[in-house]
């Protein structure tokens, strides 16, 4: 067990990580941004991620979670951090009762990284798209599923643009 509780701390981690890089230098306007009528806004989606990661510290607190509506978007990024925190020390400590760990990964973390991907997609439709960057590479601890996190240890000089894709990158083995 203590290796998947390893692994599940690293994707919180990586959650993290992968938000942080999508609200990264984000113009202002842009927690308030809707692609489309339907389609949340960034405070909309954080707000959701902390409602589904939520949802997953209740398996081992009980009751219920809602996240109520925070005033903006670093508000919900706050929280959100603080739930995912929660959840990490639950994953390394506590029992998992009635869930496997792959149950986690296969739905509320899953979901979550989703969503980290939807924010980074809604840069791009905003014209602000993320800097590219091999992930991978990325300087990512289990222990730090803060807000703060290192900028990209390994920026992409060429990749995927509108006009097509650009030659691959090589890396040392």
């Amino acid at each position: 067990m203590t290796g998947k509780r390893e692994l599940l701390s690293h994707f919180l981690a990586a959650l993290a990580y992968r938000t942080q890089t999508a609200l990264r230098d984000a113009p202002d306007e842009f927690s308030t941004f809707r692609a489309a009528p339907d389609v949340r806004t960034p405070i909309e989606l954080v707000r959701h991620m902390s409602s589904v990661l939520g949802y997953a510290c209740t398996f081992f607190e009980g009751g219920t979670f809602r996240a109520d509506p925070r005033p903006s978007l670093e508000d919900e990024v706050i929280r959100l951090h603080e739930i995912l925190a929660r959840l990490r020390e639950h994953f390394l400590e506590d029992t998992f009762a009635d869930r496997q760990p792959e149950h986690f990964l296969q739905g509320p973390l899953a979901d979550a990284m989703t969503h980290a991907g939807q924010l980074a997609l809604l840069r791009r439709l905003h014209h602000f798209p993320i800097p590219p960057e091999n992930f991978i590479l990325a300087d990512i601890h289990a222990e730090n599923v803060s807000e703060n996190q290192p900028p990209p240890a390994a920026p992409d000089e060429e990749w995927d643009t509108p006009d097509g894709p650009q030659p691959p990158i090589h890396h040392p083995i």
